[in-house]
């Protein structure tokens, strides 16, 4: 008798589990639950649920995966050369001692290159300052620009200048573009410079975040007099500065030696010296190194103190302790002051000669 309620009792128990089962599967499928979500990435790497909202959202996913230059695709039948294992340059050290890249002319394949990062088709920013006398400049930039840098890709100009009407019509390429942003005029050349932190950060984030996937920053005066390709992209890439890439002791770097400073570097560390006329990456990240430098620079500020080179000694400070995935040679900024050695086989970019009496705002000063 009891062995009969018992097993009549599971039986029914079993059923109303069923049913009631059933039904929260049926009213859990008629519930729509809004969400946005992009492929995970440093920047998200995971989603974020709002409880409240019951909504799943996502940080801002800066890069589509597709574009990273991790993702080294290329399309069958390309015709290039063999690579070797055993010749190449050997005049000058092409990795560094983390195992990044050292770029030189000689150490990739354009062809290659040029296949993988067309299949990815990123959008790159460039992002100048001419104020003042500067915007002179801006011609040449652009139109050499137009000739060597990242052809084939997708660009678009951000010029910050106080002289809108200074900015010359110059023919671009299909999918490349200028924007004019406006800034204020200043009073000295190292004021420029650091502005260029200041308005690269808020531009950043209020607009460019939303309409590239790499940046680099660059000087107006200069330009491009050779192959300037996607071999320069990476996650984050860095120049050698001309003047101290070779045979000079690292205490010889003229990093910022003062403690005071927040770009201060002691004496027996370092890895190389970088200029802060080109440096570039991925958007976010170089969001990051910009409102370091410019956050840098504020703080040193509060404390009655301007690095020795301003942004450029912030900026190697963040290198030496991040190291960059990348370092890019000093073909990628050489200067029409100084005859190249037999080890630059090109001149990618090269500043140009000029009074800076004249040009700069406070006469160099």
């Amino acid at each position: 008798m009891l062995l009969n309620i018992s097993k009549a009792h599971i039986l029914v128990s079993f059923v109303f589990l069923l049913i009631l089962s059933g039904a929260i599967y049926t009213y859990l499928e008629n519930i729509t639950i809004p969400f946005t979500f992009c492929q995970p990435c440093h920047e998200n790497p995971e989603s974020v649920v709002d409880e409240a909202e019951k909504r799943v959202e996502t940080k801002h996913c800066p890069l589509d995966d597709s574009r990273r230059s991790g993702n080294l695709i290329m399309k069958a039948g390309l015709s290039y050369p063999q690579p070797s294992t055993l010749t190449g340059r050997t005049d000058v050290n092409s990795v560094t001692n983390w195992n990044a890249p050292l770029v030189w002319e000689g150490t990739f394949d354009p062809v290659v290159i040029d296949d993988i990062y067309s299949r990815m088709n990123p959008r790159v920013a460039v992002v100048v300052l001419a104020v003042g006398k500067y915007t002179r400049f801006l011609k040449g930039f652009l139109e050499s620009g137009e000739k060597y840098f990242l052809v084939g890709l997708r660009v678009t100009y951000y010029i910050f200048t106080d002289n809108e009407q200074d900015v010359p019509n110059v023919t671009l390429s299909e999918g490349r573009k200028i924007t004019i942003l406006p800034v204020p005029s200043a009073k000295r050349w190292q004021d420029v410079v650091l502005s260029k932190m200041k308005w690269a950060t808020v531009t950043i984030d209020k607009q460019i975040r939303n309409e590239a996937d790499y940046l680099f920053m660059m000087d107006i005066d200069s330009v491009f007099h050779n192959r300037f390709g996607a071999e320069s992209l990476s996650q984050m890439s860095a120049v050698l500065h001309r003047g101290f890439y070779k045979n000079i002791n690292r205490d010889g770097f003229p990093y910022e030696r003062r403690p005071e400073s927040k770009a201060y570097i002691p004496a027996g560390e370092g890895d190389y010296y970088y200029t802060a006329a080109v440096w570039g990456g991925y958007l976010e990240d170089m969001y990051r190194l910009v409102k370091y430098c410019y956050e840098q620079s504020e703080e040193d500020a509060k404390n009655n103190i301007e690095a020795v080179w301003q942004e450029e000694s912030h900026l190697n400070k963040y290198f030496l302790y991040n190291k960059p995935a990348k370092v890019l040679s000093p073909e990628y900024l050489w200067s029409d002051y100084d005859a190249p050695g037999s080890d630059i086989k090109l001149i990618r970019i090269s500043q140009l000669v000029k009074d800076y009496a004249e040009v700069r705002p406070n006469g160099g000063q």
